[in-house]
């Protein structure tokens, strides 16, 4: 039995895909490496993310910053 598929792409991300492999690399490497990138890369993106939305909270949500929700400009 054949454990092989094939998908449908458009043609310009086949054109990119062609730009980053390797000339003896096959698609199925590719696409495989880029998945262990995106795992990797996945999890730190939430951890970082958390990060800053509580830097963007402690700059933002301050007594200071309230004042200039009730300013009025003339």
């Amino acid at each position: 039995m054949n454990d092989m598929t094939s998908i449908q792409v458009k043609k310009s991300l086949v054109k990119e895909l062609k730009k980053v492999k390797a000339d003896s690399q096959t698609y199925d490497d590719l696409l495989r490496e880029m998945c262990k990138i995106f795992k990797k890369v996945k999890g730190k993106d939430s951890f970082l993310m958390r990060i800053q939305q509580e830097k963007m909270r402690e700059i933002w949500d301050n007594k200071y910053d309230e004042v200039w929700d009730h300013v009025q400009v003339r």
